[in-house]
């Protein structure tokens, strides 16, 4: 299988290289100098632009900043650049109108399109064990799975085309306000006297337990993979979990729903970010509430 792939960063290079770990020919292309070095390290073959990855692409894969890179890239470079037999699978986290729009505009040009962001961080980009929501047409969905496997631990259709964003931006709104309820939960522990390694022996396995406890606890020890061993290094930047939970906030307002603590979750996001930590990842946020963000 021929697979173009269109943004190499944090999460894109993993994603790329686990392709070319399972044989497939990977023309990859990045900005990044470093990037493009990166990924022919790890089997891809580097190539000067977008239009030359997808020349020959039976799949086009893309994983880029946000919404209006993907409709640039899409409109002005992979549409008529790739063959029309082409599935073109864009992975990025964007907002579900710019999904749909950029979906309209490859069905009408004769291309299969899926909207299928992820969920798991870099360490799972990097063993291949992303979780992906795909919106996309019924019909498409197995040959989608099949592109997404060697990158993939679980493929499921949320439902057409902008589910899959409308999926993800719901699941890291719930993110978000799970690890900052752990964060809270942690700094407070310690606050009255309680070993956190031994909160976290009892909130994994009692009522409070989640994802933001049993897999990414914000103290080192625990969950020896969690960035909070790293000095929050790597993981998910705090300044990404800030635009998903805006794109959470201006879908809310669309749709006329009501999320008070996605919105107080995006605000205190923003006062961290704001206070120079937007590339720390989101899990740090429990040393602004330990009132301990000197040391970061």
């Amino acid at each position: 299988m021929k697979i173009a792939f269109i943004g190499l960063g944090n999460m894109g290079g993993g994603m790329a290289a686990n392709q070319a770990k399972t044989g497939r020919a990977v023309a990859a292309f990045d900005l990044s100098a470093e990037a493009l070095e990166r990924a022919g390290q790890a089997g891809c073959s580097a190539v000067g632009s977008v239009a030359e990855a997808v020349k020959d692409a039976e799949v086009v894969i893309t994983m880029l900043p946000a919404g209006p890179h993907v409709l640039k890239v899409y409109s002005e470079q992979i549409i008529g650049a790739a063959p029309s037999s082409a599935l073109l699978i864009d992975c990025s986290t964007i907002d579900v109108d710019t999904a749909r729009k950029v979906a309209g505009l490859a069905k009408d040009a004769g291309y299969a399109f899926a909207d299928a962001p992820v969920s798991g961080g870099t360490a799972a980009a990097d063993a291949g064990n992303l979780a992906f929501m795909v919106g996309c047409d019924e019909g498409d969905f197995g040959r989608i799975e099949a592109a997404l496997e060697p990158m993939s631990r679980i493929t499921i259709r949320a439902g057409d085309h902008g589910a899959g964003q409308a999926a993800k931006i719901c699941n890291n709104m719930l993110l978000g306000i799970s690890m900052i309820g752990t964060c809270e939960a942690v700094a407070l522990a310690e606050r009255l006297g309680l070993d956190p390694e031994r909160f976290f022996e009892i909130a994994s396995k009692s009522s409070g337990q989640c994802w933001s406890v049993t897999s990414y606890y914000p103290w080192p020890g625990p969950v020896p993979a969690a960035p909070s061993n790293r000095d929050f290094q790597g993981g998910f930047a705090t300044a990404m979990m800030l635009k998903d939970l805006k794109l959470a906030q201006d879908a809310a307002a669309k749709a006329g729903a009501t999320t008070p603590l996605g919105a107080q979750a995006e605000a205190m996001y923003a006062l961290f970010d704001r206070m120079g930590y937007g590339g720390k990842d989101f899990s740090a946020m429990l040393q602004l509430l330990r009132g301990e963000t000197k040391g970061l």
